[in-house]
């Protein structure tokens, strides 16, 4: 089991409040956004750890959580970086499927694949 202080710096209202439902919700439409104009993976990742310093910023602002503190800032943003990911992945396959509808056809919620020619 793992101990609540290791993920939870303030209270578990607070940390689902701005980390999950403000900062992951921000994540996945960054994510979108960034996958519908084309850009590469690597700046939706970059977009995520400046979420995290936000989503940081935010804990010590409003819940007197601690700015600097490595560990909060990982967990934060690893989480904040999957959502974002979730959120690039949907948008491109969306886009892969409807955009090259003769090449590929959309495989789940976050993949493509290609035609059969058959």
């Amino acid at each position: 089991m793992v101990a609540p202080d290791l993920v939870v710096e303030v209270s578990r209202g607070d940390f689902l409040l701005v980390t999950i439902f403000l900062g992951g919700g921000a994540a996945w439409l960054s994510g979108r956004a960034i996958a519908s104009t084309w850009r590469g993976y690597r700046q939706a990742v970059l977009y995520a750890v400046l979420l995290g310093c936000v989503v940081r910023f935010f804990h010590f602002a409003l819940f007197n959580g601690t700015l600097l503190s490595w560990h909060y800032f990982i967990t934060d943003t690893a989480f904040l970086i999957a959502v974002t990911t979730l959120g690039f992945r949907a948008e491109r396959a969306k886009q892969m499927a409807t955009r090259y509808s003769w090449l590929y056809r959309q495989a789940g919620p976050f993949g493509w694949r290609e035609k059969s020619n058959g």
